[in-house]
């Protein structure tokens, strides 16, 4: 059974309104015995994907969550600024035309304006994270510990296999080690019950560097795929920390990305591509690449307390290629440089590992 909610009526709902929706599911009923914060931990996630939205009602319904700070593991597509201080040289995140749209100069954040993890604290009602590695920051609402070019394995594995990363050594297990020192020493740990955990998204690099800079074929990438999910799990484990709510995003589809189609264009378009110009065979490897991510149920039975949460980023960025395709018939798997589209609202599937499925 798939549960649908429509967009306008997503923005009346409260966290209380959500418990009682989800309790319509006879599955859903399984997990009764977990907190009342599963089902805001639920919800509120899914706001990873609505926060372009201005709606005062989304504003409202993530304050009422009452997130008191944010932890932030990851790559490129989550770090403000660690990447830069690791490279005094500076990065192409550097230099314009990135943050030309918020900050009005850059910030080493790869984007023109400002990033997920950044709406995400803005709907929260809490100020940008910042960087672990600025020196005498404030880190009263949370960490970055993202660095961009970041991988999940570390480079050392990497490296034994034939891949280098030259981006960043700043691996998940580094990360882990840096969160593991902060709250050692400011005994922040014991102030984890309201604080939101993202472990990535993480483990696009690890394969962007297999692809893309030392040709490896996709069975190839399939040999060190499990080390890579492996790795990703075992950081789920943040909940040691005293963490009880995780949202642990997925990859995207790799197929639809620029890079790639550049990359690996060929005339075979019966084969290779699908109906919106996109690379089957590496989507299918983002796919397969996910499917693991989207079942956490040992840590759950082990911890009943901690909400952990998938986040599917592949079906939240095909919803918007479809909807950019129809829309402006401007995307065919390739951003149109220049142009400045500006969408309010995403769809996304979180799949709870029940056999349910609730649609926004």
């Amino acid at each position: 059974m798939l549960s649908q909610i429509s967009h306008g009526n997503y923005y009346k709902l409260t966290c209380n309104e959500g418990k009682q929706m989800l309790s319509q599911s006879s599955k859903l009923n399984q997990m009764a015995k977990i907190k009342e914060d599963f089902q805001i931990i639920f919800f509120i996630s899914i706001s990873l994907f609505l926060v372009f939205s201005s709606s005062c009602d989304a504003h409202q319904f993530l304050r009422m969550c009452q997130f008191d700070s944010i932890y932030q593991l990851g790559d490129s597509l989550a770090d403000t600024g660690n990447r830069i201080i690791e490279n005094s040289l500076g990065t192409a995140c550097s230099k314009f035309p990135y943050g030309e749209t918020f900050f009005n100069h850059p910030t080493d954040r790869c984007s023109n304006g400002l990033l997920m993890i950044d709406y995400l604290a803005l709907e929260a009602g809490l100020p940008f994270l910042n960087t672990y590695l600025k020196n005498d920051s404030d880190f009263s609402n949370g960490v970055n510990f993202a660095v961009g070019g970041a991988t999940a394995l570390p480079t050392s594995i990497l490296a034994a296999i034939g891949l280098f990363s030259p981006s960043s050594n700043s691996s998940l297990d580094v990360q882990l080690d840096w969160m593991s020192s902060f709250f050692n020493t400011t005994g922040h740990a014991q102030m984890l019950k309201d604080a939101l955990f993202l472990v990535g998204e993480i483990g696009g690099n690890d394969f962007y560097n297999a692809f893309l800079r030392a040709n490896k074929t996709i069975e190839e990438a399939k040999t060190f795929l499990p080390d890579v999910i492996q790795v990703i799990s075992d950081a789920v484990r943040v909940i040691k920390y005293g963490a009880r709510r995780v949202v642990v995003p997925g990859n995207f589809p790799i197929g639809s990305l620029p890079v790639y189609r550049t990359a690996f264009k060929t005339n075979n378009s019966t084969s290779a591509y699908d109906e919106f110009n996109c690379l089957k065979d590496f989507n299918d490897f983002a796919e397969y690449f996910n499917e693991p991510a989207t079942c956490h149920n040992e840590l759950r039975n082990e911890n009943p307390d901690t909400v952990i949460v998938y986040a599917n980023y592949y079906n939240a960025f095909q919803w918007l290629s479809v909807m950019l395709f129809f829309w402006a018939s401007l995307f065919t798997c390739s951003l149109v440089i220049g142009e400045k589209i500006r969408i309010h609202r995403f769809d996304v599937t979180y799949q709870i590992c029940l056999g349910e499925s609730l649609t926004l």
